[in-house]
């Protein structure tokens, strides 16, 4: 257990000083205020009320949309329209599958509820066609009684299908109408469509973190095995010692779950580079890798969860499945636990019961209700199994923080909206950006990439190797399509301007927004894991040191996609030898032109100079003295952003195409070599007898 998120302890973690002058207020809880000069936090409760009394103090209250407008605001009617009954109760506090607070001002706002919409009416008990078939049946259920049940089984009738047996209608118990979901999430759950939220900033979460009720905290910082460790967030790593990590969708790192056991070696180290400095102390024996869609270590961190109690706070980058990991580590259908038979401190048990307090049996939204000062809306009443937060491939569904109380007042859990992981779908045209996130595992095409190609993704990232380069081997582990052709050709794809029939999914315009988004080495030796039996101890086991070659890889990173496996066999000879100079970029304009020629061709050579612009070349790379000549590519991307780079995984050994028992008895290629032997060899025996020469 860990003691409470004090205030001093998270602004020394998140480098906010200790009286901050200016603290934006939480866009995923008043986008409308995003143009106030300032915001005032919550105060404590010694001097809450004071505050509030104070005539001269204006402090903003709390709210969720934008400021109305005639287009968009309803404008309340003093009497019912006529046909409208009355509502019997009011619209939940929250939307149970984003946690946007609940209005029926702006459409195309989260939280969103259309009072016309089946599902709402049904809930606030103004839909009559319940009641109508109800009286239908109360009237068919009559007129089946007048008659005599016994003619009607004389006359072949089945009574009990008629379903005279059964008990009135007034007398059956109706469940409870489920709680609708707004509008929004109506859309993604059903079609599929939806706008992103505001996303939080830091600051905000640091706001609502200190809004604990709980004594004990536990905060998981949730990250992505796409492009890990690219979702790693940023002022992060000062209290990362309290907070395990927790690298979802592990299934798209290999197909079984002990492979994927065998890389928690791999993904420490790479996770240590990511933290730098600050984490050369940090203990990482709590990181996790699990799977909600394959269950893999899911069983084993809800039983953390529930062991810990108090509050639990999913943390992490928009889209890096938070709320699908939520739902799969809820500790359900535990509310018979008795905290009278536990060790468990007073302070917590008591926090915990007046936060999980039920407001009111009418759920009605009232201003005495909600705390207008405070950040975290409030916990809703416990239920064994309480609903989930939807999941959806849109970044950024959470709107505000959903509590799901748990365990009879043990603790709860907490999703929290996502900061703000890329741009990059703001690059793409809108029917290509669910297509941005890798679902599920891929299995990649091994392209070669030779001097003077380059790997385009999607249209509209490249990947150019520096010349003079080896023959590149690459793997793209991503959603989107890759293709490799010249280099020119590449760049007039992704310039938006070639005519080639290579689909870029980029919207019009990124072409001139494309930049170098940096210079990446392969500079791991990955020697011994490529070459197979050469080094491998029960076969010949031969010492690297003494093969001729070097096989050298990485990895880059696209934030929110994937990765593209880079590898490349080298001389050892050629790695290890001096670098040769680098050539500066020739313009064909300013050069000098020949003496020989007239003015006209001077002119004509001189015009032609000028069309032809050559593409300049990227900075060189510095290298160290005595660092070998590793192989560099070239990345551009839009804005030159987006992208990183990694110590390779090896991820092809791991995801090959599996070699099976109808693949091996398959009849091989033919070779080409006979057949051009075969070819030679029929045309001079037709030459010869042509000629009347014998063979």
């Amino acid at each position: 257990m860990h003691r409470a998120l004090a205030s001093r302890w998270l602004n020394n973690a998140l480098n906010i000083a200790e009286k901050p002058t200016r603290l934006e207020l939480p866009v995923f809880l008043c986008p409308s205020v995003r143009t106030l000069s300032s915001y005032v936090p919550r105060p404590s409760t010694q001097f809450s009320s004071q505050l509030r009394s104070t005539p001269w103090v204006t402090t903003p209250q709390r709210c969720l949309h934008l400021q109305a407008d005639a287009s968009t605001t309803i404008t309340p009617a003093s009497d019912p329209p006529p046909g409208l009954s009355i509502p019997n109760k009011s619209l939940p506090r929250q939307c149970r599958g984003c946690g946007a607070l609940s209005q029926t001002s702006h459409p195309n706002q989260a939280g969103y509820f259309d009072l016309s919409r089946k599902a709402v009416r049904k809930y606030l008990g103004t839909d009559d066609s319940s009641d109508r078939s109800r009286s239908e049946d109360k009237i068919y259920q009559d007129a089946l009684r007048q008659l005599d049940s016994k003619e009607l089984e004389k006359q072949g009738v089945d009574v009990r299908a008629l379903g005279l047996g059964l008990p009135p209608t007034e007398t059956r118990t109706q469940p409870a109408p489920k709680k609708p979901l707004c509008d929004r999430c109506h859309s993604l759950v059903h079609n599929h469509t939806g706008e992103s939220i505001y996303h939080p900033s830091i600051e905000s979460i640091r706001d609502t973190l200190l809004e604990s009720p709980y004594k004990y905290n536990h905060v998981y910082h949730v990250l992505d095995a796409a492009d890990f460790p690219m979702s790693l967030l940023p002022k992060i790593s000062q209290f990362i010692d309290t907070m395990p990590f927790i690298i979802t969708r592990a299934d798209l790192l290999a197909p079984t779950k002990p492979q994927v056991d065998t890389l928690f070696p791999y993904l420490r180290e790479v996770l240590r580079d990511a933290l730098g400095r600050t984490g050369r102390d940090i203990r990482l024996g709590n990181l996790r890798a699990v799977s909600a869609k394959r269950s893999w270590w899911t069983k084993e961190l809800k039983e953390d969860i529930w062991k810990r109690g108090g509050g639990g706070w999913m943390l992490g980058k928009a889209n890096v499945g938070k709320s699908q990991l939520f739902e799969a580590v809820f500790p359900k259908g535990r509310m018979d636990w008795d905290p009278s038979k536990h060790q468990i401190t007073v302070d917590m048990e008591a926090k915990a019961r007046e936060a999980l307090a039920p407001p009111a049996e009418t759920e009605h939204i009232e201003d005495e209700l909600l705390d207008e000062y405070s950040l975290l809306p409030p916990a809703p009443k416990e239920t064994q199994y309480p609903e989930m937060p939807i999941v959806s491939d849109l970044p950024g569904t959470t709107a505000s923080p959903i509590r799901v109380p748990f365990g009879n007042g043990r603790g709860e859990l907490i999703d929290l909206p996502g900061l703000e992981r890329t741009g990059l779908e703001n690059h793409v045209k809108k029917e290509h950006r669910l297509s941005l996130l890798m679902d599920s595992r891929i299995v990649p095409e091994q392209m070669t990439l030779k001097q003077g190609q380059s790997l385009l993704i999607g249209g509209f990232i490249r990947i150019t190797p520096r010349e003079p380069a080896p023959i590149m081997l690459t793997y793209a582990f991503t959603p989107i399509e890759p293709h490799v052709c010249r280099t020119d050709k590449a760049i007039s794809i992704q310039n938006q301007t070639g005519e080639v029939n290579v689909e870029n999914i980029a919207v019009p315009g990124t072409g001139d927004k494309t930049k170098l988004a940096g210079s990446f080495e392969l500079k791991w030796d990955v020697t011994k894991q490529r070459t197979g039996p050469l080094t491998r101890k029960s076969a010949i086991g031969l010492d690297v040191e003494r093969l001729p070659y070097r096989v050298i890889s990485t990895d880059i990173l696209i934030e929110g996609v994937g990765w593209v496996e880079i590898v490349a066999q080298v001389r050892t000879k050629d790695l290890y030898a001096s670098r040769p100079p680098i050539k500066e970029a020739e313009t064909e304009a300013d050069g000098e032109t020949d003496n020989g020629l007239s003015a006209m061709e001077r002119l004509e050579a001189l015009s032609e100079g000028a069309t032809k612009k050559k593409q300049p070349l990227p900075p060189p790379v510095e290298k160290a003295e005595g660092e070998p000549n590793w192989p560099i590519v070239d990345v551009y991307t839009p804005e030159g952003k987006f992208v990183s780079s990694r110590k390779p995984m090896n991820g092809w050994l791991l995801n090959k195409p599996r070699v099976t028992a109808a693949s091996r008895k398959s009849r091989p290629r033919k070779s080409m070599k006979g057949m051009k032997k075969l070819e030679k060899k029929l045309k001079r025996e037709k030459a010869a007898a042509g000629a009347g020469v014998p063979s």
